[in-house]
């Protein structure tokens, strides 16, 4: 659902056993749940030809995937990178290497504006050469020299991967070394010959949700069965989790549950014995060196103090670890202001902050036995990207207290710069470049009032020339969930196929998100799911109001969980959207939980099978409500037949109803992609430009 670390189990390729749905007839699509069945894929390739054959005969499809592909594929993008030791790691793909090369460089030559490379995995040519249809998965490395790695690979895209053990030096898998099948396994390294290793360890082993419950230390050459079990999750809790710090003087082991999608119970585990983290459960502790780190999602009372949501509070590890509770704030949350995230240098601690959903910097540090902060001058307004380049592992350390900063908004490419805390100054090693002409074309930040009473602040991108009459063909995206926060963006993609053709983008930062902090995300969970849509519905109403649009070149697009918000609202207000694009989602929420991970985002949304809980979610549940009786906006459905994270089994089925019924829809399911939707850059042209297409016929003056 959300760019997550809880890994899950093996994927399920086989149909669920229908059960009744809450008007107690029997579901007639549970059959387009079997994900690899041949009638469901049958149904899949029919509705994929109706879609091409409508979307792809279009005059602007053709050149509209050219230029799509050419921004993808521009070799003058950012390689971001990772620092491990003396190297920076990068994943790159281009039309040369569409399933990417892992490679790496040195600082040095990353200055340079044409590194050179050293390449360590073509997975192009690792797939035709294994008959695998390969995509990265990303890798694990050891330090302190980081020559062995655990990287893991997906079948198109998958979340459940393999894992092999690589070595960077001779440039190629270990023979005999740590070997996975495919699961939504996690392996961390303990040392060069043991790690930690979470997976499907056969029948019981999995949590309700389909992840692992189990973490096993397991050691080099030793059979995967005869591995020693750590610590065991519930059955059912969501996964099972663990860390390992391994900074010299201060390593430290920590193993937990995630109890659901916002609690966990987590423990040290210390010469063999398991000490409780004890902080509230759905706080999120961290170790720093010498400190403990505490973000809290609700308020905590110790003593007579009562700490806020949303704070980001530290003490010393070692008077924690021996009960003590005096607690030093670092950061405590306002109306306006809420704390994105934070990362450690050596000696610093540097806070991203969001003001309105505007990026600020602050840095803490320790000066004479006390914390001091400091303003960081930085780009504004935007968003802001920081990533540590200390690796503790490494004896003298000359990046110990420098960091990588990112600045980007909807009209400005990103760049990236070499930053050291304690100072304003910087290094520019990298900018994007401009793919569209944004001259003229402007950003405003408005405030719909919701059905509650709440302000709901949206973004809206004008492209040039563009006026307040009415017509103007708008898209209007959001999400709305798990904390996850929608800040400005830019979009070679949008820009070129978009804005440039005179299209206006809203972005909305409705409830359920995390743009104000965990409060921000909490009224819009469980019962209060509703109020996402209400935003959602506010903001339509706002920018028809403004005459920004009309409901007849009104779109509306999300994906995942966003799939669900358009999904829901397209059911309760049709009257608003002239067009909806509904990415890999969710939309049978009688039966979510029963679907792949599903039931590890109840927390979320709530329990179906509960009737207290059934009552609220029935209410917008889309797949429930949609009726032949009510004229929908045209929908475009795109989901992946390799998404083992939302069952493609929802756009499906929310499809087969919906034409059932008479409305009018298009539907694509690309074979490949996993959750993202697609596996490579060809793919997401191809789906792109699908959609692009999709909305200009349908919102086009």
């Amino acid at each position: 659902m959300r760019p997550s670390t809880l890994l899950a189990a093996a994927l399920a390729l086989v149909c669920t056993t229908p059960m009744a749905t809450p008007d107690n007839n029997t579901d007639p699509y549970t059959w387009l749940e079997d994900v690899l069945g041949e009638r469901a894929l049958n149904w899949v390739r029919e509705r994929n030809a109706v879609t091409l054959k409508e979307l792809q005969s279009r005059p602007d499809y053709a050149p509209t995937r050219e230029r799509l592909l050419a921004v993808l594929n521009d070799k003058q993008r950012i390689p971001y990178v990772a620092r491990r030791g003396d190297w920076l790691y990068n994943f790159w793909q281009d039309a040369q290497h569409q399933r990417g090369l892992w490679r790496r460089t040195t600082l040095a030559e990353y200055r340079k504006s044409a590194p050179a490379w050293e390449v360590l995995l073509d997975i192009d040519a690792l797939g035709k050469e294994e008959k695998e249809n390969w995509v990265w998965g990303g890798a694990q490395c050891l330090g302190p020299d980081y020559r062995r790695c655990l990287v893991s690979l997906s079948r198109g895209g998958a979340d459940a991967k393999v894992a092999r053990e690589f070595d960077t030096v001779a440039k190629r898998f270990v023979d005999d070394g740590f070997k996975l099948p495919e699961a939504k396994s996690e392996l961390d390294w303990i040392d060069e010959n043991t790690v930690f290793v979470a997976t499907d360890f056969g029948p019981g082993s999995l949590t309700d949700s389909g992840y692992p419950r189990i973490v096993k230390r397991w050691k080099r050459g030793q059979p995967l069965a005869d591995a020693v079990t750590v610590f065991e999750a519930r059955p059912q809790d969501v996964s099972i989790f663990t860390t390992v710090d391994r900074t010299p003087g201060f390593e430290r082991i920590v193993v937990g549950r995630a109890i659901d999608f916002y609690n966990s119970e987590q423990f040290l585990l210390q010469d063999g014995k398991l000490m409780k983290v004890d902080v509230p459960s759905d706080a999120q502790p961290s170790f720093w060196r010498e400190h403990m780190l505490l973000s809290l999602r609700s308020d905590m009372k110790v003593g007579d103090k009562t700490y806020a949501h949303g704070s980001l509070l530290t003490m010393p590890a070692a008077d924690f670890l021996t009960g003590k509770r005096e607690w030093r704030p670092l950061f405590t949350p306002t109306p306006t202001r809420s704390l994105a995230s934070f990362v450690e240098t050596r000696d610093a601690i540097v806070l991203d902050i969001l003001d309105n959903v505007a990026s600020k910097l602050q840095e803490w540090r320790r000066v004479d036995g006390r914390w001091v902060s400091r303003d960081v001058a930085a780009p504004f307004p935007g968003t802001l990207g920081v990533q540590s380049l200390h690796d503790p592992l490494q004896k003298s350390d000359t990046l110990a207290d420098d960091y990588l900063l990112t600045y980007t908004d909807f009209l400005t490419p990103d760049s990236l710069a070499l930053a050291r805390t304690g100072s304003d100054q910087r290094e520019l090693l990298k900018a994007r470049p401009s793919f569209f002409d944004a001259q003229g074309m402007r950003v405003e930040q408005f405030f719909a009032t919701s059905k509650d009473g709440t302000k709901v602040p949206y973004f809206v991108v004008w492209p040039k020339d563009a006026k307040a009459d009415g017509s103007n063909p708008t898209l209007l995206y959001g999400y709305g969930g798990f904390e996850v926060s929608q800040q400005p963006w830019y979009s070679g993609g949008f820009g070129t196929s978009w804005y440039e053709r005179g299209g206006v983008l809203v972005v909305a930062n409705i409830r359920g998100g995390g743009e104000f902090g965990p409060a921000w995300h909490q009224a819009a969970v469980k019962e209060h799911k509703q109020r996402s849509y209400d935003d959602f519905v506010a903001v339509a109403e706002d920018i028809i109001a403004r005459k920004i649009t009309s409901p007849q070149h009104l779109g509306i697009e999300g994906g995942s969980n966003g799939g669900l918000l358009v999904g829901a609202v397209m059911v309760q207000r049709p009257d608003l959207f002239g067009a909806v694009v509904c990415q890999v989602p969710l939309l049978d929420m009688r039966r979510y939980h029963q679907l792949l991970a599903g039931a590890s985002w109840m927390a979320e949304y709530g329990n179906p099978d509960d009737p207290a809980e059934w009552s609220f979610i029935s209410k917008y549940s889309p797949y429930q409500n949609v009726k032949a009786s009510v004229k929908m906006p045209r929908v475009l459905f795109t989901t992946s037949t390799r998404d083992d994270r939302v069952h493609p089994g929802h756009a499906r089925k929310m499809a087969a109803r919906m034409l059932e019924q008479g409305h009018d829809l298009l539907y694509y399911e690309n074979i490949e992609g996993g959750h993202g939707g697609a596996a490579d850059n060809e793919q997401r042209a191809t789906m792109l430009a699908l959609e692009f297409g999709f909305l200009w016929k349908q919102l086009g003056r």
